[in-house]
């Protein structure tokens, strides 16, 4: 279905493009192994809640806002238009400390190629499905495989680790070497994939990577396993 502000688009269509093209990927993992990911702090996630645009409520007709995330879903969808700037944020309730704090931000203005549709028009919308990993500090972004004109901005905040970067429930001066020396932003295209590394910029000032998405895949925040189990 193609209807001027509403581009319907099915999550799992056909990709054009693999997500593997990303042109800042350092390190790969063989698909017979995995990287050492960052785990919800007591492995248990916390509960999400979703805030989309101001201006933005689904598909540019009067929608109502997306809700919040409940518990046994973890998703949030809002409407991407090519033209304009759309954004969501999602934000956690630690069970550390029991106060809200970001967990990703993700914007876009140019949906320019939806998968198994074909080209979108300025002013056309694509529908965007956030899912949030429930075991490991990650996202995945749906429609796979959908390409940006102008890249979208997406930053991903792993303070929900607790400072606990290799998941022993200790943490020390190890965690602090992990996070500084070999913690990044990761990707694969699909479940069967390898793992990439990416050149993502990170703040450490507040627990964050931030990086220009190109097209869709999933992500997650990692380190190296052989490196940081041997320290």
């Amino acid at each position: 279905m193609f209807v001027r502000r509403s581009l319907l688009v099915l999550p799992l269509a056909l990709m054009f493009v693999r997500c593997a093209d990303q042109p800042t990927a350092l390190n790969t993992v063989r698909a017979s192994e995995t990287p050492l990911f960052l785990q919800w702090a007591g492995n248990v996630a916390p509960q999400f809640s979703a805030t989309p645009s101001e201006h933005q409520r689904g598909n540019g007709r009067g929608a109502k806002k997306s809700p919040p995330i409940s518990l046994d879903r973890y998703q949030a969808t809002f409407w991407a238009v090519r033209g304009e700037a759309r954004s969501i944020q999602i934000n956690y309730q630690s069970s550390v400390d029991d106060s809200t704090h970001p967990f990703l931000r993700l914007t876009t203005s140019d949906p320019e190629f939806a998968p198994g549709v074909g080209a979108i028009a300025r002013g056309d919308s694509v529908l965007i499905t956030v899912t949030v990993d429930t075991t490991m500090i990650g996202v995945k972004f749906e429609p796979s495989g959908l390409q940006f004109g102008d890249h979208s901005e997406l930053k991903i905040w792993y303070g929900g680790a607790a400072g606990d970067m290799n998941g022993d429930a200790v943490v020390d001066s190890t965690d602090a070497r992990i996070e500084q020396q070999l913690l990044g932003l990761w990707y694969r295209e699909g479940d069967d994939d390898a793992w990439t590394n990416l050149s993502a910029s990170q703040n450490m000032a507040d627990k964050s990577f931030k990086y220009a998405l190109p097209h869709f895949c999933e992500y997650a925040i990692a380190a190296l396993r052989e490196l940081a189990v041997s320290w």
